[in-house]
């Protein structure tokens, strides 16, 4: 893809977040679109963000699980930008139409005591970097139409790394714990929507170990001259599959010991 096709698409995902309508999808109309342009157009909506006051506080790990690889075809995780507007409090509301079709996730967030960068880096460095984790759900939403219309294609994994890794948002926990006081394989939620459950899972859902998806996305970052930095929020990958997140919906991720979340989507 040109330089030109690239930040004319990151302006209409700025658009479509701003209006709240959703954008054709990408891999249909550039059939042609490959990873490193995914991620070019990321950059830019990225950069388009930030230019628009948007702040940078961290990032997401996604496509973790096998059963969402298979789907999509690909055999390695993605990554996106946290923004400070993405941030919820637990027990908070999310505004009606704030999102355009948003689902939940369950995950573990991991926040950064150091800067972390290499592509050498192990799992007793990604520990010993970390201040704290914590109960989260990640908000999913896609400035990307699903399906094509007109073709009844799907979106591929191309439209959602250009879409910033479908990230929408963030509410984190109401606890945090060392890093090295919870075995995080068998960290696990059972998140209900409005009192019915509707998901349940283990930490280990994500590459084994939600520690190997911060290897992951260091090692990646590390191919661009790039880390995570001190004060950074990481959420590690979803254990369980996205749930659709309609108004009027309340989210209780119970995670045992480790805590709990919870967000109404008004």
């Amino acid at each position: 893809m040109t330089p030109e096709e690239i930040t004319a698409i990151a302006a209409q995902l700025v658009e479509a977040e701003q209006t709240n309508t959703q954008m054709g999808v990408i891999s249909v109309a550039h059939s042609d679109i490959t990873m490193a342009d995914a991620y070019a157009i990321q950059d830019a909506f990225v950069a388009a963000k930030e230019a628009g006051g948007a702040v940078r506080k961290g990032w997401k790990i996604g496509l973790t699980s096998r059963a969402m690889q298979m789907a999509l075809g690909i055999d390695i995780p993605d990554s996106g930008i946290l923004f400070d507007d993405m941030f919820f409090d637990h027990g908070g509301v999310v505004p009606n139409g704030r999102f355009i079709e948003p689902r939940v996730e369950a995950e573990i967030a991991f926040i950064m005591g150091e800067d972390l960068s290499g592509a050498d880096v192990t799992r007793e460095a990604v520990l010993a970097a970390t201040d704290w984790v914590a109960p989260a759900l990640e908000i999913l939403d896609t400035r990307i139409l699903r399906v094509d219309p007109a073709s009844g294609t799907t979106r591929k994994v191309f439209d959602t790394i250009a879409d910033n890794a479908a990230n929408a948002g963030i509410v984190l926990g109401d606890k945090k714990h060392s890093p090295d006081a919870f075995d995080l394989r068998w960290v696990g939620a059972i998140v209900s929507r409005s009192g019915t459950v509707e998901e349940t899972g283990l930490g280990a859902g994500v590459l084994n170990d939600p520690v190997m998806g911060m290897v992951w996305l260091v090692q990646r970052l590390a191919e661009y001259g790039q880390g995570l930095s001190k004060g950074d929020v990481v959420l590690s990958g979803s254990f369980i599959r996205p749930i659709e997140a309609p108004a009027g919906s309340d989210f209780a991720a119970d995670y045992g010991e480790f805590g709990r979340v919870d967000i109404t989507f008004e």
